[in-house]
């Protein structure tokens, strides 16, 4: 490789979004490298969030169901106990086999990767540092994909020992007896619940009224309810006050509006947000636009900021921090760099929280739809009238959906029981669409399946409406 190798794209970042965008480029025909500054390809989502923390929720999962259900299913075992070590070594397993396809992906696809810390030089220069080496590559357009960080609270540093991020809740070497989360969010629901499956006693410590915000208030309420109901130890409207070691404990105190509390926490996990990673990458050197309260980097609809050639995904821009938004918007932008019409429609990007049981939605809650002012209609229907659902011995939950009540048009879908992340995809696939409450629920489930609650309660919604006359 010579001083300065000259490409059509070069990626920094090969996370979700970064990896699928320089996949996409070169399919389109665009000589292209991607930076990763780690060792391990796959950015956060990969290697420190989405895959290691489901393969810790399955594993955890299992674990409960051998120790706590197997019975009632007639299944008689032995005396169940728990190899910490070895579930672990299986999510790290999981993880290297997931970051290998990439790499394979990636050279399959003849992309150049480069691996260092990258600093734009300019407006179509990359400089690359590894240790004592330094090379400066040369681009048409450059494409901004490093991700995000954990968000840090005052007097609560991260020492990933005693006070965690979401990456050091991934890597305890024993089950905490007592383990606390700053923060009532999907990432500190999602990993409380690990632990609390796998024994732990878990405290849950939100500022707000409510955990989980984003949700619809009816699906939240009804999640909050069975976390309890699970033995999750719930305090909203409770605020951190400060944080000291008491011998092999931490002392947390906590107050809320009438009392103050000294809570004891052989762990505290503090997951409170994320703020774009952006440090080190010379924004401001080449003229980058960056928002100085959130710390997102400025882009217009086609991902391109202040500097026309340099582009933003993922992390980095507005909007919810997810690891296929942060794909759909790579492809979306690097089809704008080669002269094709695309766009990412917002309104119909799943989120998802893998407590037990997961909850899904897509679309406007019916908290939104209210403050807009849109004429709607709700069906509902429970997972204790689906059969396939009283089988498994899962009828926590229910799916909910909103349309318009004049043109019956999905405005949400809202799912919390088992199985709600594989059944929101087909509520994304009918809110792009423009699909009606009527197409859902005239569309043909298969018997007995979870989704048939999804097409119950299309009926409900549908029948609310005009078509239901």
């Amino acid at each position: 490789m010579t001083s300065k190798e000259t490409f059509d794209l070069i990626v920094i970042g090969s996370g979700p979004g970064g990896y699928v965008a320089a996949v996409r480029a070169a399919q389109l025909g665009m000589k292209t490298a991607c930076i990763e500054k780690n060792e391990r390809l796959g950015g956060v989502c990969l290697n420190v969030g989405c895959i290691p923390s489901k393969a810790l929720l399955d594993s955890s999962e299992y674990y409960h169901l051998a120790k706590d259900r197997f019975a009632e299913h007639g299944i008689k075992t032995g005396r169940v106990s728990l190899d910490l070590g070895r579930m672990m070594a299986r999510k790290e397993k999981v993880v290297k086999e997931l970051t290998d396809n990439v790499r394979q992906l990636l050279e399959g696809h003849k992309i150049t990767i480069i691996q260092g810390a990258a600093q734009l030089a300019g407006p179509d220069q990359v400089t690359v540092t590894k240790g004592k080496k330094k090379q400066t590559l040369a681009a048409k357009y450059i494409l901004l994909a490093t991700g995000s960080a954990p968000v840090s609270v005052p007097g609560l540093d991260f020492d990933e020992k005693m006070i965690v991020s979401s990456t050091g809740a991934l890597n305890f070497d024993a089950v905490p007896k007592h383990l606390g989360i700053v923060g009532g969010g999907y990432i500190g629901l999602e990993l409380g619940s690990v632990w609390m499956r796998l024994g732990a006693k878990v405290t849950v410590i939100e500022m707000l009224p409510k955990i989980a915000t984003g949700l619809d208030g009816q699906v939240g309420r009804t999640l909050d309810r069975i976390l309890r109901k699970q033995g999750m130890d719930i305090r909203v409207k409770t605020k951190v006050t400060g944080a000291k070691r008491s011998g092999k404990k931490l002392k947390v105190s906590v107050e809320q509006a009438d009392s103050k509390e000294d809570l004891l926490f052989d762990r505290l996990l503090v997951s409170v947000g994320r703020r774009p990673l952006t440090e080190g990458l010379g924004l401001e050197d080449v003229g980058v636009d960056v928002d100085e309260r959130s710390g997102q980097v400025k882009v217009d609809t086609d991902y391109r900021t202040s500097v026309s050639n340099i582009f933003a995904i993922g992390d980095l821009v507005a909007g919810p921090m997810l690891a296929h938004k942060a794909s759909a918007e790579g492809i979306a932008a690097v089809e704008t760099m080669a002269g094709k019409p695309s766009e990412v429609n917002y309104d119909a990007v799943p989120a998802i929280v893998y407590t037990h049981p997961e909850v899904a939605s897509v679309g406007l809650t019916e908290e939104q739809v209210k403050e807009r002012g849109i004429p709607y209609c709700t069906g509902s229907y429970p997972f204790t009238g689906a059969g396939r659902a009283r089988c498994m011995g899962d009828t926590d939950g229910f799916v909910k959906i909103l349309s318009h009540s004049r043109t019956d048009r999905v405005l949400g879908i809202h799912i919390i029981g088992a199985r709600a992340a594989d059944m929101i995809a087909e509520g994304v696939l009918a809110m792009e669409f423009g699909a009606s409450s009527e197409d859902i629920a005239r569309t043909i489930h298969g018997h007995p399946t979870f989704s048939e609650a999804l097409m119950e309660a299309a009926m409900g919604a549908s029948e609310c409406s005009i078509y239901g006359s």
